[in-house]
């Protein structure tokens, strides 16, 4: 038969006698009349059960919450008075003439639809909660936008290839998810972080430009918006540089923009380089909409006698800057110590500021605790410096420049959240001129800021400081989060190998993880280049949602953990064995 949907009865069906299935939302009585709203995924609709029908109404006394029902009957009006406005099956109702019992339901924890349930509660039940609204609407979103993709790259000549998911495990940023092997015993393969080895690949066996929405799993602590196992578009192409990856993510965008959002503005995509990034916003994932932007003014006060400044005046890996807040003034002093508590979570010591409640008249109307360290010229290249106005705060931070960025950075996020100083709706941005390594500081050695698969921008570079030298990779953010990140691939065996060597992998274990791709960068590998996008986290930020796990029908809890299957769970001896594994019993 023919379905028809709860929410699409609508008063062009008058009179008609139809055919609906759903479950029970609600049940009331009145006057002797039971009334039922009907729920699928499209909406509610009234049915109405007329005592005069007395096996009918007797089947629909039996009816409780979420019992799964099939209904027939005549479409007809509601009463005047009984017209809800605000459903658009508010002006109809079902007169009942024949009802089946399809499955019947315990009686289940909590509303569907209640927005104050707990996330544990609704994990736990995670089948009840996805018959709510905003899942319904949340899975249904991301389903369109990976019909999208998939629809946008095949147009586009793009190869869509599954790359394995039991694999070798390599180094790539985060602990691998290992599974044991049976048939090789003490060996065990890895789920893939990510096919960049497998991509790359197969640029190298001729597949001029793929793409795959690929499982990819990550043993790391988990976030809002990480999850263990996510959902990747994977793109790649050969014979290709930066402008083109660009071209083809931004024609991407703009359809996912149109067509899935609706946007019908001018749809722009903003270029910062990376230490341009990092000086005015302390971060690498700058959200544009927000005006507030970082001011140095180390050279303004290098004669300063306030120990705060003087003490990162002369050093190189420090950095002192000036922050100022529109209106700054009306901020209580609870605001500005919760400020101060919040940036010294990152490792900052304070936060100084100065109150300009009236720049003409700097002697009486600036006023600051540390005022008395800084003279009225100082004051007033300071007021010049960030462009300051009657009533606007500046606050101030000077320390080595990881503490600076890290605390000034989220400072700014806050305190732009909490003013409403968000100045659009959206803030499309690539952030590129991204160094090729970055030292560790608990380990003082180099790592990759990407991966050691992305191409520097001059190979013979790395005869030098490794740290000067730039590559050629770009990351794309979307409101300040990052959605996606790529480069220009290294295509030579020798470049490769170098890289590995600069990153101190010795031979015997670039040969072991790595002694297959090696090889195949032998046999004539093209130039190349691509980047990847996390389905979930785009899903999340389009959606402008919080959590990641209000997208992903079945997520892991922060503790990574599933508690509707209450996985993950032991494994009995006779599994064990087979895998040669013994366990350890935590004491």
């Amino acid at each position: 038969m023919n379905r028809i949907y709860c929410g699409h009865v609508t008063e062009k069906l008058l009179d008609e006698t139809i055919t609906l299935s759903g479950w029970v939302a609600t049940r009331r009585d009145h006057g002797g009349i039971i009334f039922i709203d009907l729920r699928d995924y499209t909406g509610l609709v009234q049915l109405i059960f007329d005592p005069e029908d007395k096996e009918l109404f007797e089947n629909a006394e039996s009816l409780r919450s979420e019992y799964v029902i099939q209904v027939s009957g005549k479409v007809g009006n509601r009463f005047e008075g009984t017209i809800n406005n605000d459903l658009a099956t508010g002006k109809i109702e079902l007169i009942v003439s024949d009802l089946i019992i399809l499955n019947k339901s315990k009686t289940p924890p909590f509303k569907i639809n209640d927005l104050e349930i707990n996330e544990d509660q609704r994990l736990q039940y995670r089948y009840l909660d996805i018959r709510s609204n905003n899942m319904q609407r949340n899975l249904r979103f991301r389903s369109q936008l990976i019909n999208l993709i998939r629809d946008f790259f095949n147009s586009e000549g793009f190869v869509d290839i599954e790359t394995p998911i039991l694999t070798k495990t390599t180094p790539e940023g985060a602990r691998d998810y290992l599974v044991p092997s049976r048939i090789h015993a003490n060996h065990f393969f890895a789920l893939p972080q990510s096919p960049q080895l497998f991509k790359q690949t197969l640029m190298i066996g001729g597949i001029d430009k793929y793409f795959q929405i690929a499982k990819c799993f990550r043993d790391e602590d988990l976030r809002s918006d990480r999850q263990p196992e996510f959902t990747q578009l994977d793109v790649e192409i050969s014979f290709t540089d930066e402008e083109s990856v660009m071209s083809i993510t931004e024609r991407l965008f703009t359809r996912i923009f149109k067509e899935i959002l609706n946007y019908n503005d001018v749809i722009k995509f903003n270029r910062i380089t990376y230490l341009e990034a990092l000086d005015k916003y302390g971060c690498d994932k700058p959200d544009l909409r927000n005006p507030l932007v970082f001011h140095n003014i180390k050279d303004i006060v290098k004669d300063v006698e306030f120990k705060v400044f003087s003490d990162h005046v002369t050093k190189k890996d420090s950095r002192i800057i000036a922050l100022k807040i529109p209106n700054g003034c009306d901020l209580s002093r609870k605001d500005i110590d919760t400020y101060t508590e919040l940036v010294k979570r990152f490792g900052a010591k304070g936060l100084a500021y100065i109150k300009c409640e009236n720049i003409s008249n700097i002697e009486d109307g600036v006023t600051s605790p540390i005022k008395k360290y800084l003279t009225n010229d100082v004051l007033q290249s300071i007021i010049d410096k960030v462009d300051a106005r009657d009533n606007d705060l500046i606050f101030f931070s000077a320390d080595n420049n990881k503490i600076v960025n890290d605390s000034m950075s989220v400072l700014i996020k806050e305190i732009a959240a909490n003013l409403r100083l968000l100045q659009s709706e959206w803030s499309l941005l690539w952030v590129t001129d991204y160094p090729l390594f970055e030292l560790d500081t608990k380990t003082k050695q180099i790592t990759s800021i990407h991966h050691p698969f992305t191409s520097p921008k001059n190979p013979g570079d790395l005869d030098g400081d490794p740290l000067s030298i730039s590559s050629r990779a770009y990351d794309f953010i979307i409101n300040g989060n990052e959605i996606g990140g790529g480069s220009i691939r290294i295509h030579s065996k020798d470049v490769q190998t170098k890289i590995f060597e600069l990153l101190g992998i010795s031979d015997e274990e670039m040969n072991t993880k790595f002694g297959f791709f090696l090889n195949a960068l032998s046999y004539g590998c093209p130039p190349h280049g691509g980047i990847a996008f996390g389905i979930d986290r785009l899903a999340m930020i389009l959606l402008q949602l919080d959590s990641i796990r209000e997208i992903i029908a079945f997520p892991k809890t922060q503790s990574t953990a599933c508690l509707m299957t209450e996985a993950p769970s032991e494994a009995n001896n006779q599994q064990l064995a087979e895998l040669s594994i013994k366990t350890i019993k935590n004491k």
